[in-house]
Order: C-alpha cells, then structure tokens, then sequence
C-alpha cells in the first residue's frame, strides 16, 4: 500500500509557512492516496468507529456496516479517545544538518506536526516530547484542539540543541507513562542508539505499541560528494579533511551497518522501525503509524 503519487515532495511541501497548513496538506494528501489506493492492508475508517468490544452499549452499533462488513463497529464519538499517542522529537545538533533544501530537524518537525494531526483526526489523544541533551519540552497527550495548536506552536519555535542524550528521555518518558500508550520516537539515533533501542524494547514489553522513525539526510545515506571536503562532527565539532572517494565504501559500508542493526533490533522485539530519507515523501511514516494503530486493535 503507497500513497506516494499524491503526496507532496518534502520541499515544497516545506515552503509552506505555516505549520498547520503543511501538516493539514500532509495528511489529506496521504489520505486522498489510501482511498483511492487498490491495496489498502487495513480499513482507513478509524476517524469515526472503532471495533466493538464486550461491555461496549450495543445502542452505538453501526448495524449498516455490520451488514456490509460482518464486523462489529462502534460509532466514534468527538469527546472519546480510542488511545494516547506520544511524540518524542530529537532537537539535537545533529538534526540541523541538510544537504539539500530541508534539514533533518525541518523534515522531523514536519513529521511530528503531521502526525499530531493525524493522530487527532483519528480521534486519539496525542502529545509532545522535545529534547537534545535534556528534556525541552513535554505537553501530555491530550484530546483537544486547542492543545494540538500547542503543540503546533511549540514546534514551529524549535532550534536545533547542542549534544544528544536520547537515553534520558526515553527512560523518564517510560517510568512515567501510567496507561498503554503509542510512543513515536523521530531522531537520527546518531548517539546512544544501543541504549536507546533497550529502552524502546522495555517499552514495548511493558505493552506499549512502538515506532521508530529514522530520519537520515539523503546525503548521509548515499555520501555523493566528489570533491576534497573537510567534514566537521556538528556535535563534537572534530574535522576531518579527506578525498570521498578514498572513504565511500568503507562509509557506505558502516552506514548500511548502522541502519540494519537499528532495525534488527526494533523489529526483533516487536518495535516498528522505518528508515526516513529527507528527500522523499512522508506517506511511508503515516502509513507505519496506521499500520501499527490497525494492529493494535
């Protein structure tokens, strides 16, 4: 399932000012390739039902459904929530860089902001956790639209931080988080990636659902530089001045090492991982996240 032919290219669709239009853009714009889509993996209309459950009021039965699916389905009313949805955004250094026209940290706070709002508009309660070397900001999940305005506005205001501590986050967010709960990490897992993931699989043990979004510049993944380049740590701020031919392979090598360790580690214990070019389209990370919420029920 894609939707990719009707989604928007990532710049321009980030020369779009204002956040919320861009998000809004975003989604319709997935959404628009789901339905039109001949190979939806799962039905797209969890905006207005959820499945039926033992004890739920047969009153909020949709027994028109039923009829054409055989399946039992709850009306989705606008004050309920079906589950709390966590946003962990890395604001890190790291997440500045950009070989082309959007850097890391625009492209993932593209993706926080679409997600917010998709999350909303499956009616589930979402919030907010930025953090570099410490926690940022946090704003708890929550199902309302004026906190989804918060969480647009205090996305719009990120800088990229200095150095990275992934691991201190994710360790306060999981011993603090008291109901079962969709927990999205976006970051480049440049720094402390082992620890990181352990604390993920904890996560995911404790009964939360997990998702991974590894957002990597175009550049990182595919090192096209031709020419003498000095290349500097934008963390540590160490320089390194070399020929790329001279290191392509043994770089390309490394990186294909890292990203298929970072997913072996996720998927072998049940946590969703997905590998994010800066250069292409979101629909694959919202398609993840719906694939995922499908499951879970």
């Amino acid at each position: 399932m894609t939707a990719t032919t009707n989604f928007i290219d990532p710049n321009v669709l980030a020369s779009v000012d204002n956040l919320e239009l861009r998000a809004r853009i975003a989604v319709e714009g997935f959404l628009s390739g789901l339905h039109k889509s001949p190979h939806r993996g799962f039905s797209v209309e969890f905006t207005d039902y959820r499945h039926y459950y033992q004890g739920d009021d047969t009153r909020h039965i949709d027994w028109k459904l039923y009829g054409r699916s055989d399946k039992l389905y709850i009306k989705q009313f606008e004050d309920e929530t079906n589950s709390r949805c966590m946003i962990l955004l890395d604001t890190s250094a790291s997440m500045a860089y950009g070989s082309g026209a959007v850097s890391k940290l625009e492209y993932a706070r593209t993706l926080a902001a679409a997600m917010a709002y998709f999350v909303m508009r499956q009616r589930d309660a979402v919030g907010l956790m930025t953090f570099a070397d410490k926690v940022n900001h946090i704003l708890p999940a929550q199902y309302r639209q004026a906190h989804l305005m918060q969480i647009l506005r205090t996305l719009v205001h990120l800088q990229a931080g200095n150095t990275t501590d992934t691991v201190r986050p994710l360790r306060d967010l999981a011993a603090n988080l008291r109901s079962r709960s969709f927990v999205v990490l976006i970051s480049d897992l440049l720094e402390g990636e082992e620890q990181s993931i352990k604390i993920l699989q904890q996560m995911r043990a404790m009964g939360h659902e997990v998702i991974v979004f590894h957002v990597m510049d175009n550049a990182e993944l595919n090192f096209p530089f031709q020419e003498i380049s000095e290349f500097v740590d934008a963390e540590s701020d160490a320089r390194l001045l070399t020929a790329p031919g001279a290191i392509r392979e043994e770089y390309l090598d490394a990186v294909k090492q890292f990203t298929e360790y970072c997913r072996r580690q996720c998927q072998s214990h049940g946590v969703d991982y997905c590998l994010l070019n800066t250069s292409e389209a979101l629909d694959r990370a919202l398609a993840a996240y719906l694939t995922r919420r499908a499951r879970s029920f």
